[in-house]
């Protein structure tokens, strides 16, 4: 549904979106690929493109500040609800920083273990993801 209210918005904007998104969203878009596949594709393109990006809102907002003033690119967030991630938000330098600097004096911070079959299957599907993105 969001697909279909850009298209009739904005008139020639082009929908690129993450591949894990439901297959029909997919299959609507203009593009699918990961995070550096939307930002090269973005970057890529004419200026005065019109894009509508189906991930991470802050993403979206920096690639708008980066490409839309110097190239004349309309870019906004697909989901007009906003596609927050919570999870990248708990991602903070300084925790990254404490985390290394324990590793450093031999220390294991937060340490999380995963069956043998989980690793498997994420291991495949990182492959897969991977295998997208070129």
């Amino acid at each position: 549904g969001h697909i279909a209210e850009v298209r009739k918005r904005i008139p020639g904007v082009k929908v690129i979106v993450h591949p894990e998104c439901p297959e029909e969203t997919v299959d609507a878009a203009d593009y699918s690929g990961s995070t550096n596949k939307i930002l090269d594709i973005v970057r890529a393109a004419e200026p005065g493109t019109k894009w509508a990006i189906g991930t991470e809102i802050n993403m979206v907002h920096r690639l708008a500040m980066e490409l839309g003033p110097k190239e004349n690119k309309h870019i906004e967030v697909l989901n007009p609800n906003v596609c927050i991630c919570s999870t990248m938000y708990r991602n903070h330098p300084a925790h990254v920083a404490w985390v290394l600097d324990n590793l450093l004096e031999g220390k294991i911070i937060n340490q999380i273990t995963v069956k043998e079959k989980t690793k498997a299957l994420a291991k495949e599907a990182l492959a897969r993801m991977l295998d997208l993105s070129k």
